[in-house]
């Protein structure tokens, strides 16, 4: 036998092996893909959802948290939360959002960072047809109905449902003007008493006597 024709069976030999590894590398992966589709769901007791694993669902009744964090006191039920969390502490933000500059260290808070551009506000007031794009807008307006005040003035008795609106009250004690009036040297504490004001330079009436 020639050399040449050594060497083409060995090359028939070598594909060969080849061909057999590739199939039983494809058949093992499509037997994981099957275990995978068919692992079977377990119910929770508690509430009515299944999961495939139903020890770490179940930190969510009992309120077991056993990965701390070093830095600081919090602790949490998945490796996976401590691991985002850490980022705090590092100063890591992996998730940039694809309109801006802006980049965050959880995947949440881009989330939430989205609907600034998406216009999105998934969470509706049940009491009133206004909707919010983050949930502490939401628990913020609810006060408005609730009539809860939960932002009470340090220097006086007064108390408010937002903290925007206590921010804007302290003015009167502090004597604080930040709202100037690019037309002259006057200066408001409040927006709305600037928007006001520029009437005086712009001539607007928007105000009509219906009689």
């Amino acid at each position: 036998m020639g050399i040449l024709q050594t060497l083409d069976r060995l090359e028939e030999a070598a594909d060969a092996i080849l061909k057999t590894k590739s199939a039983a590398s494809s058949s093992t992966l499509q037997q994981n893909l099957k275990a995978m589709n068919t692992k079977k769901l377990i119910h929770c007791s508690i509430c009515t959802k299944s999961f495939a694993n139903l020890k770490i669902h179940m930190r969510v009744h009992t309120g077991e948290k056993p990965y701390f964090c070093h830095q600081c006191a919090k602790s949490f039920s998945q490796s996976s939360s401590l691991r985002s969390h850490l980022r705090i502490h590092t100063g890591e933000k992996t998730h940039t959002c694809p309109q801006c500059t802006k980049s965050f260290s959880q995947l949440s808070k881009l989330r939430r960072h989205l609907r600034v551009h998406t216009g999105e506000k998934p969470l509706t007031c049940p009491q009133c047809t206004k909707s919010f794009s983050q949930s502490s807008h939401l628990r913020s307006h609810l006060k408005v109905h609730t009539g809860e005040k939960t932002h009470t003035c340090p220097q006086c008795t007064k108390s408010f449902s937002q903290l925007s609106n206590l921010r804007t009250h302290l003015r009167v004690h502090t004597g604080e003007k930040p709202h100037t009036c690019p037309q002259c040297t006057k200066s408001f504490s409040r927006s709305s008493q600037l928007r006001s004001h520029l009437r005086v330079h712009t001539g607007e009436k928007p105000h009509t006597c219906p009689q």
